[in-house]
């Protein structure tokens, strides 16, 4: 396409309903001019016949948080309340962003909405997921808040110790601002949102496109309750024990609790339950089977287990994505978070749907 066709096209996928003379008044132009670039795109397929109906690939939305993340990771024993000799790392992070470079990575189209600051993180942010293949155009810029920054610091085997986020600008992902994107959210194939959303934007984007299977990643004991009024909107819920329990008033469940937990987020809506144990596996449970898949031992060294979860996540919606049965979809999950579990950063560039499915069919199949 030429830069002229593209700026249409993003005004059509915007607003289908934008009229001729609208496009040529926003871009300066004339109105046959306008007519001529909408009928090479009709002759390129990119746009069908009449009405701008607009051909699209199957993609998956990813709705939530990005930030830069800053990791710090200590050579060896943390001393607390003293500086320790380790390294700090600097990268591109959150929850929604990891997602959907993670599923970029393994094959599947990504379109991201999140917002960031007019600077020089959110550039960085904005670069990397085009980088890596994922649809940036509907990321929300502010000339007011800045990129959002997670802080953390890992203990000496590689997980969290403690964390500070300040991710104030993603509340600029409003109700409002998601209205706009209506028509290309209606046309996705899958929905995965991060409870960094504020509680009306969940609420929004789960009752305006219920008939979208919807996954949900719960983030933090602090923001799980987010969701927590429209778990009969959710398809597949991931969250750690501790946001389970705090989903279900419970406190952190042992391993004898979950099934119970399992039982109540099912009867509050929910179709799939994915719980993250650690180091001691995944408990799964879809209403018919349930239990708990334990993790193999790692495949290299643990260097970062923040982005863990994320490529869990992506793992999963690459396995719906591709209708596989259950248990497959568990272990190509476990088996991308491993993966993800061997680099320093929250992201592993190693991450592929060849390697994945190397590490499953060795761990799994073979």
């Amino acid at each position: 396409m030429t830069e002229r066709e593209q700026q249409i096209l993003a005004m059509i996928r915007e607003n289908p309903l934008i009229s001729q003379a609208t496009i040529a008044d926003r871009l300066d132009i004339s109105r046959p001019a306008v007519a001529g670039h909408i009928m090479n795109l009709v002759s390129k397929g990119i746009i069908k016949g009449r009405g701008y109906v607009i051909s699209d690939a199957p993609f998956t939305a990813v709705i939530g948080g990005a930030n830069i993340d800053i990791c710090g990771a200590p050579d060896g024993k943390m001393r607390m309340r003293d500086s320790s000799p380790g390294q700090v790392n600097v990268s591109p992070g959150g929850v929604a962003r990891n997602i959907a470079e993670n599923l970029s990575r393994l094959g599947s189209h990504c379109r991201l909405i999140t917002a960031i600051g007019d600077d020089e993180h959110g550039r960085l942010l904005s670069e990397t997921g085009e980088a890596a293949g994922v649809d940036m155009r509907y990321v929300v810029r502010s000339d007011t808040r800045p990129t959002s920054t997670y802080v953390s610091v890992l203990d000496e085997s590689g997980d969290m110790l403690v964390a500070i986020n300040d991710m104030s600008v993603v509340d600029e992902v409003t109700p409002e601002r998601l209205q706009r994107y209506e028509s290309m959210l209606r046309r996705a194939s899958l929905a995965i949102v991060d409870t960094n959303l504020s509680e009306e934007a969940l609420i929004y984007i789960a009752r305006t496109f219920d008939a979208l299977p919807l996954f949900v990643d719960t983030v933090s004991v602090a923001k799980a309750d987010r969701i927590s009024g429209v778990l009969d909107k959710v398809h597949t819920l991931k969250a750690t024990r501790d946001e389970a329990g705090e989903l279900c008033g419970v406190g952190a469940p042992t391993n004898r609790q979950l099934p119970g937990v399992a039982k109540r987020l099912h009867g509050r809506g929910v179709d799939r339950v994915f719980i993250s144990l650690g180091p001691e596996g995944l408990f799964f449970s879809d209403g018919i089977e349930q239990g708990i898949e334990k993790v193999k031992p790692s495949a290299g060294r643990v260097e970062n287990a923040s982005g863990a979860g994320d490529a869990l996540v992506a793992g999963l919606a690459h396995a719906w994505l591709n209708e596989w049965p259950l248990q497959k979809s568990i272990q190509f999950a476990l088996s991308a978070a491993d993966i993800a579990l061997a680099h320093p950063a929250t992201i592993n560039p190693n991450l592929t749907a060849d390697t994945v499915n190397e590490l499953y069919e060795a761990r799994y199949v073979g």
